[in-house]
């Protein structure tokens, strides 16, 4: 699945503990091309980013994080972000759809 992580950074601190995390919980990998906004292929909840960086965020700053469809969007960014999310796109639906095939297997193993 990709997640789209927003974040606003306000206090006068050293963020690079941030950013290092907020790259680890990009499973697969993770696109950069907006200055508070990154692209995360992983595995892991909107609510499991949010825990592993917050304690590494200061008492003013604010985070976003959400579920990034494989459709439905449009915007101004470089080739190479394009090719990224077109790319994380098809191996989540690939990942969905195996995971539809063995759920199916095993309905049909159980019945």
């Amino acid at each position: 699945m990709i997640l789209i992580v927003s974040y606003d950074l306000k206090a006068s601190m050293d963020y690079t503990a941030f950013y290092e995390a907020l790259k680890r919980q990009g499973t697969s990998s993770w696109s950069h091309y907006l200055s508070s906004t990154w692209l995360l292929s992983t595995i892991r909840t909107p609510k499991e980013v949010v825990e592993a960086v917050k304690p590494l965020m200061g008492p003013s700053d604010f985070i976003l994080v959400g579920q990034f469809g494989t459709d439905g969007y449009f915007g101004w960014l470089p080739p190479a972000a394009w090719e990224w999310l077109k790319q994380e796109s098809q191996s989540s639906l690939a990942s969905l759809a195996m995971l539809a095939a063995l759920a199916g297997k095993s309905a049909e193993q159980h019945e």
